[in-house]
């Protein structure tokens, strides 16, 4: 092996010289501005096909994107997955598909759909909701009730209205006195349920009581719910509360025994949680779920192949295989990650390739640093020194060929659609940088800087009316790829480069030869 290798993954980062909302370009960088003027660097894609989303209208998201960087290659994803087993009915033709609905035929029993309520296909697409709406009514089911989390993320921050009009329209149509449909439970997907890395539990709690025990403020209807909350606290629709569809003070969409319980988000981090819930017996302690009705659950996907976490799901996952970091253990090459909680599982779970667990207990060293359980743009500068502190100190113990961070504060604090925290947070991030740059050169280790996906780089848009609306969902423009090494100017190829090269040019700068099934190094 020839130099050791840090590689830098500025979350939500991404490259656009247009300047609207553009908090990269608002912020100041004095580091990465030096890094671009003196190194070798280019623009690669990591959003749509590039990453295996179905088209490149699709934005990228931090999972697959991990899953591009870690692997090397590209595999169908997500939104991708689903719609190839909806094409080919592969589905409904599942064992779990066909035990959910012959549970629920015939005996009045409810199919529950617990999911984000959006197109935004990062966590979900409405129209996979739609579609296995009439597929069980076809079926023969009877009784269909839809728990909708709200996004504003992915999607215009209030938008939710647009989806719940689609599927109060869908419901219209399929209610013909055979089927009975409705929206029974619903509220901001970072207000209840959609919690990930295991950061806030209770938010999981107070989902589980709206979906489960129709327990939560009671509305006549969805629409009138959102309105209502929109009015009372001003927040955008990932950040409003629960609430419940009542008639005559009776919830309409609590679970009961018999029932058969559906989570049709294919991403896996925000989905496990609710999904342990179900899931697990007596050994679940995060929460009590008081009277737990006897359900069949099943996810739209397996979250996490390690934890056989549903142990019931629709579609079969990407199977990824040769990662970077098998390839690095095949080489004896020790390897350290860090990040903190909000992105943690990034650069473990997703980098190796959706593996819960280790390649090899002893050539891998993993550092989580516990994120604050707050509002990201109250601390928009999160774990970034912290974060920096770790990466240090592994380089400076000469005891790594690999080590790999993730700083989450341009994805995590641009959700929030705070623009003066989110110029913050990539300053913040761009401090640490040259924390570590230093470092890099003192003991002669390569720096590679890059991101996962956009999204501080694009916090406003103009809407259908021309009116500059604020932006909270990634963006869909390329990120930075970036090598400093102080002895040595690598040259790039010119080519049409996604994230899945980063992997095949570490090896390359590490003359490490890569796995037949990679993509091609971007150095010439």
């Amino acid at each position: 092996m020839s130099k050791p290798v840090v590689l830098v993954i500025m979350d939500g980062v991404g490259e656009t010289p247009v300047e609207l909302g553009n908090m990269v370009l608002r912020a100041n960088t004095p580091t990465l501005d030096e890094l671009k003027k003196t190194c070798p660097w280019r623009t690669i894609k990591a959003h749509g096909v590039a990453v295996g989303l179905p088209s490149d209208d699709d934005m990228g998201n931090s999972e697959v994107g991990h899953n591009a960087l870690g692997c090397g290659q590209i595999y169908s994803q997500g939104a991708k997955l689903v719609n190839e087993s909806l094409k080919a009915r592969s589905i409904y033709e599942s064992e779990t598909w066909k035990d959910l609905t012959s549970n629920v035929k015939g005996n009045g029993k409810a199919l529950h759909f617990i999911g984000l309520l959006s197109d935004g296909n990062v966590h979900s697409n409405i129209n996979h909701l739609l579609e296995m709406l009439d597929e069980a009514k076809k079926q023969g089911v009877s009784k269909a009730r839809v728990h909708i989390l709200l996004d504003g993320r992915d999607v215009p921050a209030t938008s939710a209205l647009e989806y719940v009009d689609q599927l109060e329209k869908k419901l219209s149509e399929l209610n013909d006195g055979s089927f009975d449909g409705a929206i029974a439970s619903g509220g901001g997907r970072m207000s209840i349920t959609m919690d990930r890395y295991e950061a806030n539990w209770p938010m999981v709690k107070d989902g589980w009581n709206v979906h489960v025990h129709g327990d939560g403020r009671q509305f006549e209807n969805a629409t009138n719910a959102i309105e209502t909350l929109r009015t009372e606290t001003g927040a955008i629709d990932q950040d409003l509360p629960a609430f419940v569809i009542a008639k005559d003070g009776k919830a309409i969409g609590a679970m009961e025994d018999g029932d058969s319980v559906i989570l049709f988000n294919f991403r896996g981090d925000r989905a496990l949680e609710l999904s342990m819930a179900f899931d697990y017996d007596d050994s679940f302690d995060k929460f009590d779920r008081g009277v737990i009705p006897k359900v069949k659950f099943a996810g739209m996907l397996e979250y996490d192949g390690d934890l056989k976490v549903p142990k019931h799901y629709l579609v079969n996952p990407p199977k990824i295989r040769e990662t970077l970091t098998e390839l690095l253990v095949a080489n004896k090459v020790k390897e350290y990650a860090v990040s903190e909680t909000q992105k943690y599982g990034h650069v473990t779970y997703f980098w190796n390739g959706n593996r819960s667990g280790k390649v090899s207990e002893e050539l891998e060293d993993y550092c989580e640093i516990p994120s604050d359980v707050r509002s990201f743009d109250e601390c928009p500068w999160m774990k970034s020194t912290e974060i920096a502190d770790k990466v240090i100190e592994a380089i400076k113990s000469g005891k790594y060929g690999f080590i790999r961070c993730n700083f989450p504060n341009g994805d995590m604090v641009g959700h929030t659609g705070n623009l003066d925290a989110t110029e913050i947070a990539v300053e913040c991030v761009d401090l640490e940088l040259a924390r570590i740059k230093k470092v890099c050169e003192q003991e002669d280790y390569i720096l590679i800087v890059t991101a996962d996906h956009g999204n501080s780089d694009q916090m406003l848009e103009k809407n259908k009316k021309g009116d500059v609306e604020v932006r909270t969902a990634h963006s869909l423009n390329p990120v930075p790829f970036i090598i400093y090494d102080k002895d040595a100017r690598h040259e790039l190829k010119d080519g049409d480069f996604g994230l899945a090269n980063v992997a095949p040019t570490i090896a390359d700068l590490m003359g490490i030869k890569p796995f037949d099934s990679w993509e091609e190094s971007m150095l010439s």
